[in-house]
């Protein structure tokens, strides 16, 4: 039988002095065998030294000092260093030795921070192999241990990557932790704060390196985000979404929610051009997956921290990604896209200060898209539910209502944001959507909606162009109001509508008004001192002067036929004093003075002779306009005998018809004349008076004896007036016929009253000297815009009727294939037989 005996120890080294918790004390055969301990290798009889007989006891700092010094000696050991403390930690954990676990940990914590960068590469995969023994273990402090250990080693830097050394195991796993629904709070918390920091040691570890960018793949990103959204959720102060803050170191390790937006913020500010979409993408589906559009403050928030924490030029590819999102919720229901059009509101606002990159026009493009599939779902939801319950329908159109502001509000606040040359490139985009009836090139389609649907599509785009030319500063009026704009934008003004006239003229009081003069305009009346009011303006430049030769006319005409509208009420004519009155202070030099004066006379014959059959109230306010706005003229230019003969009229006025003033015929109960045609001449602005009262002051006063006229353009058929042109159309039957039944004779009866008119032509040739005397002092004193203007509307006139009888007499020469002839909406062909037909002279012989 052998006997066995126990081998000294070696004080130098301590070789052989093993723990017996561990492993049984060495011994030596006295027979064949051998000393098996001093066989063991070094390293892991340092390692075991370590461990202490009692885990209570801690880790042996002596034994702990000498494995340093050896790992740092001999770097090549560290890979049998670290599998074997790998060995040893993970049959602790299955043996549940948590106390000894945590000894490990603490050697390996240890091993890493004094071994150098260059000599750390072999040790780490059995390190990472412990840490995640330790996060698969479901004891919670392991879980928090391991976390730990890994955010310390991700604080290194190492001087070269490891290509092969992947973190897909620990970004799964952190993620998970981040979700935990532990029963005992704290404990949840505890370790959502280790799911956080474990995500944050991993983004560090990896984001550095362009090598090794494996954490930006959209499979790992999808698992971090939606992870660090979900602690987000638990913030309760929701506004504190500014530029990054500093709380407290202890603050940011208690509070879940805070330590995660602050690793989110990192993360974003860490991403790249070509990683940008796959960081921005999961916090969509997070959003849709969580049903945070309505109500959308989480995700204002989200979107404001994203906006703050991504570098500036990168904010074009959320802004994109924004509205690539709207797009495929089209469908959605009404509040989930005004919550996203919300959150591209408040990302336009934050990216409009900085670089804006490309995506200017898609931006206005994509949101007109959404308002016309606004409208239409509106429209649609009216006629499908015409039978059904009306609560339901009116929430339904309360609903696109708010999407449609929230469109109208992005779309203002983006384009007030943007630099004057960007504003009117937008303003031009804008107006080249708006739809008007007879144009064909249009590119906001508008045929499936209906009138109904063109007038709502209409007034979108009509509010949005208004916040758009908010606070518009041009230079000269002719960088505000370009003739491609301007044909456009006073198209609606002839409209049958009393709110797209009145945003016409709101827009255009934008972009006239350049010194901010409107507010004190506000409100037709009779101001008495206008000097009262401090009125800013500049001497006319030559670019105004020349604008409002080219242009004028045009203005003036919207404005004629504006007050000529039966259905203007309080408002449309307090904007048209606004308009006549910022053209003066802006735009007026004594020739527009002149045309204003006019003008306004004109406007005053149309309520006093009523062409029009408009309605008494309409008379009254055009009288009352007529009053207001020469008042203030008469001021403005300061000529005492023309501010003495409107004081005067407006002072009769007020005795003895106070209707034919604004502060009157603006209230709610005011008791309207029957008729004008009685009323005596000191009641009405003459002619003549201001004639003589503008000549002593210098001014050219020919052509006040010319009565005003508007020029006629093609806008009247396209805005659905009936215009002159339309009034004289000539009817012409097309198809050939017999039919003598249905021919109309227009020839006059001859009676005994027209013979006698015929012979008396005393009568006649003084009408018609009077008709050629009008012709010529017209045209030594008319504007040659207006005479121009009128020339072109006669020979207009002709050319059509001319082309109509052209048309009606001209026929192709007949031939031998036949001739096509039209009868009852049916083509026939005839043929002509050869002989029949006829040839020019020099054709036969």
């Amino acid at each position: 039988m052998r006997h066995y005996v126990q081998v000294p120890t070696v004080e130098q080294e301590r070789a052989y002095d093993f723990n017996s918790a561990f492993e049984p004390r060495p011994c030596m055969c006295l027979g064949v065998c051998c000393c098996c301990a001093a066989l063991r290798p070094r390293y892991k009889r340092l390692v075991d030294n370590i461990f202490p007989e009692d885990p209570k006891d801690g880790l042996v700092k002596a034994d702990m000092e000498k494995l340093t010094f050896y790992a740092v000696s001999a770097p090549e050991k560290l890979d049998r260093i670290g599998a074997y403390l790998a060995e040893r930690l993970s049959r602790d954990v299955v043996r549940h030795r948590y106390g000894y676990v945590l000894i490990a940990m603490e050697a390996l914590d240890q091993l890493l921070m004094a071994c150098h960068s260059q000599s750390i590469k072999p040790f780490v995969e059995s390190f990472l192999h412990m840490v995640a023994k330790l996060l698969e273990s479901g004891e919670p402090k392991l879980q928090v241990l391991g976390t730990n250990s890994f955010v310390k080693f991700a604080n290194i830097e190492e001087d070269t990557p490891s290509y092969h050394r992947r973190y897909d195991f620990f970004v799964s796993r952190f993620s998970a932790m981040c979700h935990s629904c532990d029963h005992d709070p704290e404990t949840q918390t505890e370790i959502r704060i280790a799911g956080i920091r474990g995500i944050q040691g991993v983004v560090r570890k990896t984001v550095n390196d362009e090598l090794r960018a494996t954490i930006w793949e959209p499979q790992h990103m999808d698992k971090i985000v939606p992870s660090l959204l979900f602690n987000m959720q638990k913030i309760e102060d929701v506004d504190r979404t500014g530029p990054p803050s500093s709380p407290t170191g202890g603050e940011k390790e208690e509070n879940p929610a805070l330590l995660a937006e602050n690793c989110f913020r990192e993360l974003l500010g860490r991403a790249t051009y070509g990683n940008m979409n796959n960081a921005v993408r999961p916090v969509f589906a997070h959003l849709d997956h969580h049903k945070l559009w309505d109500p959308n403050e989480f995700a204002v928030s989200c979107f404001k921290i994203i906006m703050y924490s991504i570098q500036a030029q990168y904010s074009h590819h959320v802004i994109q990604e924004i509205l690539g999102h709207l797009d495929a919720c089209k469908k959605d229901p009404p509040r989930v896209r005004a919550g996203i059009i919300q959150v591209l509101l408040e990302a336009v606002a934050i990216a409009a200060k900085g670089s804006i990159g490309p995506t200017v026009l898609e931006v206005f493009n994509t949101l007109l898209k959404h308002l016309r599939i606004s409208v239409d779902f509106e429209l649609g939801d009216r006629r499908s539910s015409a039978g059904s319950a009306t609560f339901s329908t009116s929430s339904k159109e309360n609903d696109e209502r708010i999407v449609q502001n929230a469109i109208i509000q992005t779309i203002g606040f983006f384009g007030s944001n943007l630099p004057d040359y960007q504003r009117s490139e937008i303003m031009m985009f804008i107006m080249g959507k708006v739809p008007v009836l007879g144009a064909t090139s249009q590119s906001l389609d508008t045929s499936h909606l209906g009138d109904l649907g063109t007038r709502r599509i209409q007034i979108m785009l009509l509010r949005s162009l208004l916040m758009v030319t908010s606070g518009y500063k041009a230079m000269t009026i002719t960088n505000a109001l370009p003739a491609p704009f301007l044909d456009p934008l006073l198209s609606p003004s002839l409209m049958e509508d009393s709110e797209l006239r009145q945003l016409v003229l709101e827009i255009l009081h934008n972009l006239i008004d350049r010194h901010d003069n409107r507010a004190k305009l506000r409100g037709i009346r009779i101001i008495p001192d206008v000097s009262d009011l401090k009125i800013k303006r500049d001497k006319i430049s030559r670019q105004d002067v020349s604008f409002m030769k080219k242009h004028g006319q045009q203005l003036y005409r919207h404005i004629y036929l504006g007050c000529k509208e039966e259905d203007n009420v309080q408002k449309n004519f307090e904007l048209l004093y606004t308009s006549l009155a910022l053209i003066t202070i802006e735009l007026a030099n004594e020739e527009v003075v002149i045309d204003l004066i006019r003008l306004a006379i004109a406007l005053q014959d149309v309520a006093i002779i009523n062409e029009d059959n408009l309605p008494m109230f309409n008379r009254c306010g055009i009288m009352a306009l007529v009053a207001a706005y020469l008042n203030f003229l008469s001021q403005m230019i300061a000529v005492p005998s023309f501010c003495q003969h409107v004081s005067k009229v407006i002072e009769t006025r007020s005795l003895e018809a106070s209707y034919f003033l604004p502060e009157t015929i603006f209230k709610d109960k005011c008791n309207l004349p029957k008729s004008l045609e009685k009323h005596e001449k000191n009641l009405f602005f003459l002619t003549n008076k201001i004639a003589e009262s503008l000549g002593g002051s210098g001014y050219s006063v020919e052509r006040l004896s010319v009565p005003y006229v508007p020029q006629v353009t093609d806008e009247d058929r396209l805005s659905r007036r009936k215009s002159i042109v339309d009034t004289v159309s000539i009817q012409v039957d097309i198809l050939p016929g017999n039919n003598t039944e249905d021919k109309i004779d227009n020839t006059e009866e001859i009676t005994f009253e027209a013979l006698k008119k015929a012979i008396d032509n005393n009568g006649l040739e003084e009408q018609e000297k009077e008709k050629r005397r009008l012709v010529i002092e017209k045209f030594q004193k008319a504007p040659f815009e207006e005479i121009a203007a009128q020339c072109e509307t006669k020979a207009n006139l002709l050319h059509d009727r001319l082309a109509q009888i052209l048309e009606l007499t001209i026929r192709p020469p007949p031939s031998p294939s036949g001739t096509m002839t039209i009868t009852a909406g049916h083509a026939h062909y005839q043929s002509v037989p050869v002989y029949e037909m006829k040839f020019p002279d020099l054709c036969v012989y």
